[in-house]
Formats: structure tokens, sequence, C-alpha cells
């Protein structure tokens, strides 16, 4: 499993689950639930934050927060 932390600009992911610190609600509440996509949109110039979408919302999360995020990643079906 990898974090979010670790995908790639435009790379996507299936959330599985949560570890360290507890997950702020403000997070939950915008869609950041296991078994939600999440991808990858922006990152900052000196790499935090970063920005995400989940569900249509587009987040920016601190880089600390985003390796508390667990996902599997999607793998492009385009490149196959």
């Amino acid at each position: 499993m990898a974090s979010i932390a670790e995908l790639k600009p435009g790379q996507k992911g299936v959330i599985k689950e949560f570890e360290g610190d507890p997950i702020p609600i403000k997070l939950l509440e915008l869609g950041c639930l296991p078994g939600n996509t999440v991808e990858l949109v922006q990152v900052a110039p000196l790499k935090d934050p970063i920005y995400i979408n989940v569900n249509g919302s587009h987040i920016a999360i601190r880089r600390h927060m985003a390796k508390q995020i667990l996902i599997s990643i999607i793998e492009d079906s385009q490149n196959l």
C-alpha cells in the first residue's frame, strides 16, 4: 500500500485506511473516506501542500497528512 503523498500528478488511487494521528473531520466531510477515489492534481513549488481531487472537490492538504492516508494505486489502463 502507498500513501497519497506518493502519487504523481494525474495519478489516482482508492483510499483504503488511515494511520497515525486522527484525520480532521473536515477532510472526512469533503469525502476522504475509505473506498473513495483520489487524484493528485498538483504539488506546490516547495512540495507542500499538495492538491487532490476527491469526489469533485479540490482539497489542499499538508504532506504529513497525505502520508497518513493509505491508498491502493489505480494503474493507468491506457498504458497497458
